[in-house]
């Protein structure tokens, strides 16, 4: 056995697949064939084009009128109550965007700003509302 030419393997313990299991080049060696993502962010941007956005509505005369009634009430009120206010917030990402309904109590009516602070921060622009809900009367 000196001359030939396979000598320094013959002796070789044959591997285990069993026991390689449990080293981490393992993972690295299958990694190399897990599947190819030829197009880097192709399924966010088809998954972005099919979400759905809904258009702002525009008020009549009549609903702005009510929800300045509702604005000047709440405004004047002395007492604290829960509102509930739906409005329209832009997409940031593309055109339209969707409605949000918001209850809780109001920190502050800012006229000159036209926008509402809700008592947990959250600023409501008055041009985007579409629905204030509150406990005044129709006949005040």
């Amino acid at each position: 056995m000196g001359d030939f030419k396979y000598n320094d393997i013959i002796c070789m313990q044959y591997p285990n697949p069993e026991i390689e299991k449990d080293f981490p080049d393992r993972i690295l060696r299958e990694a190399q064939f897990a599947p190819f993502a030829a197009l880097t962010g192709y399924d966010e941007a088809i998954d972005e084009t099919a979400r759905q956005t809904d258009e702002k509505i525009e008020l009549d005369e009549y609903e702005e009128e009510k929800i300045n009634e509702k604005l000047m009430y709440l405004i004047n009120s002395d007492k604290p109550e829960i509102v509930e206010i739906t409005y329209f917030v832009r997409d940031k990402k593309k055109q339209g965007g969707k409605y949000i309904t918001k209850s809780g109590y109001i920190l502050k009516i800012r006229e000159y700003e036209k926008d509402i602070i809700m008592e947990d921060g959250v600023k409501i622009p008055i041009n985007d509302i579409c629905a204030i809900n509150c406990h005044m009367s129709d006949d005040e």
